[in-house]
């Protein structure tokens, strides 16, 4: 049993990661929407990654969640996390092929930024974006996160947009 939480939106439910959502997400990594993102170079490597992503919610209470729609289809991930190589706690998110332009990636994150905020009580987030990844700098501003130009990213490429926290969110009782 996980200590990660399941949080459910309007449209879609943010569940702990099963077995089944490792295929969804080696072939992610095989195509071009994961340009922007750190690759892994093998499914040894991408299979730890994402055990560590499970693996922190028993150690640090966050981690990665993964975004399923309400009929049950895997759209991607949504994480809070701070590997070594971080220098802050980052709000982050991956959107399969099939599920963009949906509004999925909002929802999933804004819940993710709100559960960290009122049920973790974290000051602040930021979330590390390669400077030409367009759509998530988009949607960042999006979610009212803003370009933090002095803060220290592990990514020259990277710029870094920072969340703070926000009483709009849907309140306590979105979370299990």
């Amino acid at each position: 049993m996980s200590s990660a939480p399941t949080i459910e939106t309007d449209r879609l439910i943010l569940r702990p990661h099963e077995a089944s959502d490792l295929d969804p997400f080696w072939n992610f990594f095989q195509s071009d929407r994961s340009r922007y993102v750190a690759k892994p170079d093998s499914f040894s490597q991408m299979w730890t990654g994402l055990m560590a992503e499970i693996g922190s919610w028993e150690v640090f209470g966050w981690g990665g969640l993964a975004i399923e729609t309400k009929d049950g289809e895997f759209a991607g991930q949504v994480c809070i996390s701070q590997p070594p190589h971080f220098p802050e706690l980052e709000l982050g998110w991956i959107v399969f092929d099939g599920f963009e332009s949906l509004g999925f990636a909002f929802e999933a994150a804004s819940a993710m930024r709100d559960y960290a905020f009122e049920i973790l009580e974290v000051p602040t987030l930021v979330s590390y974006i390669d400077q030409k990844n367009r759509r998530s700098i988009a949607l960042a501003k999006r979610m009212g996160a803003a370009l933090d130009p002095d803060a220290p990213t592990y990514d020259a490429m990277d710029l870094v947009y920072r969340h703070l926290p926000d009483s709009s969110g849907p309140g306590l009782e979105a979370y299990a």
